[in-house]
């Protein structure tokens, strides 16, 4: 009995098929008692505040060449998965849809909000493992990670207290960006610059405190 082969290629009809049969028999776990040499890469991992892009794309199929190649290399090898909290770009989304169904944060409250910001974290995360699977990410699943676990939580407060101790961080006053809206500060990344006329407040600022001038720039603007 002889079959035709199809015309065109549907991955549909393959990649989920072959992905699970992967995924099932655990082709994809590092062995930490394995006696072959190591080798890991701990996922750049996504923001929830949405779907992947095509960086991802680019970024995860580079990771995976890596990874497969260091396994057919005979190493032990650990693709480590997760998800980024996002910070203040998470809560902008989910006010951004408090807003269009006209409500804010202040209104729903605190606990109701964060309830809200947690179960969008569910949502997009969830999307944006699934996006990884159908790419064929061969990362280790049973090891995913979320940034604000409370194991990663304690390791960066207990980082970040060393290095206090250490004398190798510090607390100073310093220009930052800040938010007017959010009450918060902001990275440069998350900061959208745009380009005003205005008139340059003189001299006779130069003659008081430099936190003093700035703040009187700002208001000249």
């Amino acid at each position: 009995m002889s079959h035709e082969l199809a015309k065109g290629y549907e991955p549909h009809d393959f990649e989920q098929k072959w992905y699970q049969h992967w995924e099932q028999n655990g082709y994809f776990k590092a062995d930490e008692h394995s006696d072959k040499p190591a080798y890991s890469i701990v996922i750049p991992p996504p923001n929830v505040t949405g779907v992947l892009h095509m960086g991802h794309a680019l970024n995860n199929t580079l990771q995976d060449i890596l990874v497969r190649w260091k396994r057919m290399s005979g190493f032990e090898v650990l693709w480590m998965p997760g998800t980024d909290h996002a910070g203040i770009a998470t809560q902008n989304v989910v006010e951004k849809q408090l807003s269009e169904s006209g409500q804010d944060r202040h209104e729903l409250g605190r606990e109701a909000f964060v309830e809200r910001v947690w179960q969008w974290r569910e949502d997009s995360g969830g999307k944006i493992l699934n996006q990884l699977k159908r790419l064929g990410a061969s990362c280790d699943w049973e090891r995913e990670r979320f940034t604000m676990d409370e194991g990663l939580s304690k390791a960066v407060r207990e980082v970040f207290v060393s290095l206090y101790e250490d004398g190798l961080i510090y607390r100073s006053n310093r220009l930052i960006n800040w938010c007017p809206r959010c009450h918060t500060a902001l990275s440069d990344l998350e900061v959208e610059h745009e380009e005003q006329k205005g008139n340059f407040p003189g001299e006779k600022f130069l003659s008081l405190p430099m936190n003093m001038w700035i703040w009187s720039s700002a208001v000249g603007r």
